[in-house]
């Protein structure tokens, strides 16, 4: 490690010493130039191109905002031109502005909307159809990627949703979440790959779990702190950072700081009990020169759930400030924390025999029963209180002859205490109690650095990822009247990991047309984990200590194990490293129309879990999940209809599965069988006119065990992946008005059950019962109406929202937990007490916003 460690320590402390002697930046005036970009009924046009030119041969290229606002400042003063290029529109513009030193210069840009026939391409893109599509790819697009824009979040979303609901639309996709939309803890699967098998990215910095790459949606980033999403459902590049991204990444956006200001206040209500209060605040720019801004957002969030008794309360705050040092280079500070409260049991969802006597909606009981009979579904034995925190510092600059430098340092924090009942029967015994008192929290710390150089050949990158992280966990039997601990518990457990990711990318521009990337990734990581005694339950006594598990071994008063002579704890480290490549290649066919295909290796670390073993000694370290992804794809925009296609196949090696353990409702991971993924999926918008889109897309595939000699499941199913997905939506966008109604489909899939000894080999392995529980299709139909005030209006951003979630109140069951784990004749058959995971009832929120926007 030290000696990889020190090689590229070694090239980057050289490179950005070159980059850090060439670094000079002046100020070429005082003046500015600014303006509205608008369509012919006055609506605001965002991302459309603009570009500032004088006589003396300076040019600026600038983005409207999404209030179609654009600025550029430190301009020497005189005479420009404005010409503007936009998705759908003819390119317009205007000229012989006068900019005097000093003053800012204001000025009213109207575009003509394209001809029907009109092919508009290269930057400006598009078409009508890719503008009013609530979601699609780019003709720079080098592998299936579904964008997602704030307009569509703000708009055609659940004003109390997460990031696990923001991408649920996309093709081969979909969510879960019992509680109701950003009212517990959702979970997202696409293309046959579960939370853990593919990256999650803030702003482009990776957070995840630290004993497995998994994700908390209800605790970390709201649908108020995201700006946009780009769901990349493929590996990506060797610079796209993160631990998982064979599997795909779903990138959140913070919100772009408007260059003007405005205040907004905002409340919701709707079913559950579920009220949203917010404010949010945006400075525009101000300061010497404009060159400050700054946006904040606070809000509660409070809600009994569809669930019974199980509450939320959440308190959220962010804040965003910018800080232009010159056109070229910008500081970026970005702070959010989120303080959650919820009655929210360890399982979350209700048994058959409860959902036939008290409805689709029964989880939790408002009856405590007696003090020597407690009732265990009483929701006050139940709380989580979870705290996290996301910050960062970003640092970009443009340097001369085609340099660029974008640094971000960062750390983040999850803090998950939380108490709760395990299992329908209470025992109230000192020995071990039925109360759990829990603990899983971690703190990371990191950079992300990336280093380029353009030439008309193409484009150099170098960089890395680096994170370190402290975990501690713990799980304690402990009386639910007391919450008295036992002096031992089921497990405890301190660990440090460290990642290290070194790459270095080529994008080489053979052709105007054709663009060819290749990039190399150095996957390292590093793993120390401390493992305490326990009551037996994972490690019992360590290094010579007698076995708690041994029927004869001496127990204490209350039953549990003592542990003569051994250690306290024992500690095993363990070592991965991978050297994952990648190559793409896209070719614009036409002006509207560009064709790629991708090669990608890709790997994930075993989860922690798998040092969990009796005495804690794992002497044969197990493998890195290894995968090969090939992928091909198609874009096509005209002006009134887009079209998007990819086909993919993956081949997993060294794979792990998890199951639940019905005694204490924990994951425990198993070795599998390699795995094939495979499939097609498609996406298009159609512009009807006057601001009418139709929206579809879909999926078909298969995720299925190999067949081969001595695996067991091979030919079988991976849980949780549908047969094939469709959507499909009608929405209308015009002048103040956006209103949609969508409908997501989801076939048939499977869920496991359990584990059974195999015989391989001469020895018995676990392996996971796959495709034992057959799941039938789903799907869900949403609605929204939205009245916004836009343009330059001193209101603007005020609004009056419906949204309607699950408008046919479907019930389907979505995931099964059985009772009985497998028996030897691995046949599923329904039992009372199997808890069913259910899609949540209708919920209707409205919504109002009072906004007011000051004049610069």
């Amino acid at each position: 490690m030290q000696s990889v460690v020190g090689r590229w320590s070694c090239v980057f402390t050289v490179i950005l010493l070159c980059c850090a002697v060439g670094f000079a930046q002046q100020s070429a005036g005082n003046a500015r130039l600014a303006g509205t970009v608008l369509d012919p009924g006055g609506n605001p046009i965002q991302n459309a191109t603009v570009v500032v030119k004088n006589d003396a041969g300076l040019s600026r290229t600038i983005q409207t905002d999404e209030t179609g606002r654009f600025s550029t400042d430190g301009l020497p003063p005189g005479g420009y031109s404005v010409d503007v290029s936009a998705n759908g529109f003819a390119p317009g513009g205007i000229a012989g502005q006068q900019v005097p030193d000093g003053g800012t210069k204001e000025v009213s840009i109207t575009m003509n909307v394209a001809p029907l026939n009109q092919v508009v391409t290269v930057e400006a893109v598009a078409s009508v159809a890719a503008q009013l599509a609530p979601a699609g790819n780019t003709l720079d697009a080098t592998s299936a990627k579904t964008e997602i824009s704030g307009e569509f979040i703000r708009n055609f979303t659940s004003p109390v949703s997460d990031f696990a609901e923001l991408v649920n639309l996309a093709p081969g996709t979909f969510s879960l979440n019992p509680n109701g939309v950003g009212l517990g803890q959702g979970k997202t699967y696409f293309r046959g790959f579960q939370d853990g098998q593919y990256t999650i990215t803030f702003d482009g910095i990776p957070f995840e779990d630290t004993n497995s790459p998994t994700h908390h949606s209800w605790a970390n980033f709201p649908a108020q702190w995201i700006g946009g999403v780009d769901f990349d459902r493929s590996p990506g590049q060797a610079s796209n950072f993160g631990p998982t991204n064979f599997g795909g990444s779903i990138n959140l956006l913070s919100p772009d700081v408007p260059q003007g200001p405005d205040f907004r206040v905002t409340g919701s209500y709707g079913s559950f009990n579920t009220r949203l209060l917010e404010l949010d605040i945006d400075s525009g720019q101000f300061g010497p020169g404009d060159r400050n801004s700054l946006s904040a957002d606070i809000h509660q969030l409070l809600s009994d759930g569809y669930q019974t008794f199980n509450y939320q309360k959440r308190d959220a705050g962010s804040l965003k400030y910018q800080y232009r040092i010159s056109p070229k280079t910008t500081i970026t500070v970005f702070g959010g924390l989120v303080d959650l409260w919820t009655n929210t049991p360890n399982t979350t969802n209700p048994t058959r025999a409860q959902v036939a006597e008290f409805g689709d909606d029964f989880l939790l009981s408002s009856d405590p029963g007696t003090p020597t009979a407690p009732n265990p579904y009483f929701y006050g034995y139940n709380f989580y209180h979870v705290q996290t925190d996301f910050e960062y510092i970003g640092f970009h600059t443009d340097l001369d002859n085609g340099w660029r430098f974008d640094d971000k340092l960062y750390t983040t924090r999850y803090w998950n205490k939380q108490n709760y009942q395990n299992g329908p029967t209470v025992n109230l015994s000192l020995a071990k109690p039925s109360g759990v008192d829990k603990l899983n929290g971690y703190r990371h710390i990191g950079d992300t650095t990336t280093i380029s150089k353009e030439s008309k050949y193409g484009i150099f990158r170098i960089g890395f990822w680096y994170d370190w992280a402290y975990t501690d966990r713990y799980q304690i039997p402990s009386n639910i009247l007391t919450w008295t601990d036992t002096p031992l518990g089921n497990f405890h457990e301190h660990f440090w990991t460290e990642a290290l990711h070194p790459f270095v990318e080529y994008e080489w521009h053979p052709t105007q047309k054709l663009v060819i990337t290749a990039g190399i990734k150095d996957a390292y990581y590093n793993m120390h984990l401390k493992q305490f005694q326990d009551n037996g339950k994972i490690v019992g006594c360590v290094d010579g200590g007698v076995a708690g598990k041994d029927p004869g071994a001496a127990k204490n008063s209350l039953g549990q194990p003592i542990c003569i002579a051994g250690s306290p704890f024992a500690l095993n480290t363990f070592n991965y490293n991978n050297v994952l490549p990648t190559l793409t290649a896209r070719y614009r066919i036409w002006r509207n129309w560009s064709a790629y295909g991708q090669f990608a290796e890709g790997s994930v670390i075993p989860p922690s879990a798998v040092s969990d073993v009796f005495g804690a000694r794992v002497l044969t370290p197990p493998k890195p999940t290894i995968t090969k992804t090939y992928q091909a794809g198609s874009v096509i925009k005209y002006n009134r209809w887009t079209l998007d296609v990819d086909a993919y196949y993956v081949h997993f090696q060294n794979g792990y599965d998890s199951y639940t353990d019905p005694t204490d409702n924990e994951a425990v991971f198993v070795a599998t069988g390699p795995s094939n993924t495979k499939g097609v999926e498609f996406e298009s918008n159609i512009a009807l006119g006057h601001g009418l889109s139709l929206y579809l897309n879909g999926s078909a595939g298969s995720a299925k065990y190999q067949e081969g000699q001595n695996i067991p499941n091979g030919g079988l199913w991976v849980a949780n992946t549908p047969r094939d997905t469709e959507a499909f939506g009608i929405f209308w966008q015009h002048l103040n008005w956006d209103v949609g109604i969508d409908n997501k489909r989801v076939g048939k899939m499977y869920n496991d059950n359990g584990t059974l000894n195999y015989l391989i080999n001469g020895t018995l392995i676990p392996y996971p019962v796959d495709q034992a529980i057959s799941l039938n299709p789903f799907d869900v139909t949403d609605l929204y109406v939205n009245y916004t005030v836009k343009n330059a209006s001193w209101m603007r951003g005020s609004k009056l929202g419906f949204a309607v979630t699950n408008l046919m109140n479907s019930h389907n069951v979505v995931g099964i937990t059985p009772l009985n784990p497998a028996t030897s004749t691995m046949a599923y058959a329904p039992n009372a007490g199997d808890q069913l995971n259910l899609l949540p009832g209708r919920s209707i929120m409205a919504t109002l916003t009072l906004g007011y926007a000051p004049k610069r």
